[in-house]
């Protein structure tokens, strides 16, 4: 059975782009298109598709309240919301990530049609099957329990165990967080739990771009007592603190000249076809700070992290994936886990703890 597609925006232009990209692509099929929220809440009653892709800003009805009321409804449909590369764009599309939307794309702001339409495939292709694999999955699991992936560690599943180290850690611990699709409500479960005493900094690298981490950072901050921000370059990074890299930029952590954590933000040039990502800022913390990270892959398709991971675990750090079940996508962690880089396997609502738990650990 294809993938049926509701294409949704206000603009002729738009519809007929994102129809035109996912034309001839096999398994995927445009049911219907809409102009407006309202026509889109009808289509979808009418058409039952698997996904809509649902243009944020549109009059009448925008983007955020056509998912409230896909949700009230009950719809199955999966989402992907287009947004403008703007500051209110990118407020809308956190709300939208909050209430369920399984990721997002900018629309193209500049270039020729032909340049325009290539660049919404190559975004849109990849989410689509990254979603129809998390639907295979979600059928298998709610059929019967699927068993959890063996950990590397020498505990049972679940439990986060004292491994054995390359070498002793040369000094306090630092959090290293790596995420993509879905990353924005795991890090809303997660960050949460995590203390302002936290005797550790916090440094996420979530895959966005410009704009759109300022608006999350702002967005966890109210949810959480820890603090959170985008990170500024040469700021010396303080313990019960997260630090979140900005959309389009790598983040790397250096030695101050007391030892201190300095945060630098660079224009390199994207690995894993990402700025920024995770693998830079692990690789940094690994040859500046050997030992004394614990690194966690969350959700997120491709296999940025795995590499980062591999130069931790050399230096004797705790590594920490999240499992099947509780990922929006199992790229990331898959990765890792698969190239036996990770200690521990977990689902995200212990993983939190398991850092807690890590952090007082290596301050005793």
């Amino acid at each position: 059975m294809p993938m049926r597609v509701l294409v949704v925006d206000d603009t002729v232009v738009f519809r007929r782009a994102v129809s035109d990209a996912l034309a001839g692509v096999p398994q995927i099929e445009v049911v219907g298109a809409a102009g407006n929220g309202r026509l889109a809440l009808s289509q979808a009653a009418a058409l039952r598709p698997d996904l809509i892709t649902l243009d944020i800003e549109m009059p009448e009805m925008n983007g955020i309240q056509v998912l409230e009321h896909l949700a009230a409804s009950g719809s199955k449909a999966g989402v992907i919301m287009l947004s403008a590369r703007t500051v209110r764009g990118g407020q809308l599309t956190m709300r939208a990530l909050e209430l369920g939307a399984f990721d997002f794309i900018t629309k193209p702001d500049g270039g020729s049609a032909g340049e325009n339409l290539a660049l919404l495939r190559s975004q849109l292709l990849p989410m689509i099957r990254a979603f129809e694999r998390r639907q295979e999955i979600r059928s298998i699991l709610e059929k019967a329990p699927a068993p959890r992936l063996p950990s590397p560690s020498h505990g049972p599943a679940g439990v986060v165990s004292k491994v054995e180290r390359a070498g002793k850690r040369s000094g306090p611990p630092l959090v290293l967080i790596g995420v993509s699709t879905g990353g924005p409500a795991a890090l809303a479960q997660l960050l949460p739990s995590l203390s302002p005493s936290l005797a550790a900094p916090v440094f996420i690298v979530q895959h966005m771009p410009p704009l759109f981490t300022e608006a999350l950072a702002q967005s966890l901050r109210v949810k959480s007592t820890i603090g959170v921000r985008e990170a500024s370059d040469g700021e010396t990074a303080q313990n019960g603190c997260v630090y979140l890299a900005p959309g389009g930029r790598h983040m790397k952590l250096s030695a101050g000249p007391t030892g201190a954590i300095t945060i630098r933000l660079s224009d390199d040039p994207p690995e894993n076809n990402c700025r920024p990502a995770v693998d830079y800022l692990f690789r940094s913390a690994a040859l500046q700070f050997p030992g004394r990270s614990i690194a966690a892959v969350l959700t997120g398709m491709g296999n940025d992290g795995t590499q980062g991971l591999r130069l931790l675990k050399r230096g004797g750090c705790t590594t920490i994936a999240q499992d099947e079940a509780s990922c929006v996508v199992f790229g990331m962690p898959k990765e890792a886990i698969q190239a036996g880089v990770v200690d521990s396997v977990l689902p995200l609502s212990q993983i939190a703890a398991a850092i807690t738990r890590l952090v007082q650990e290596a301050g005793s």
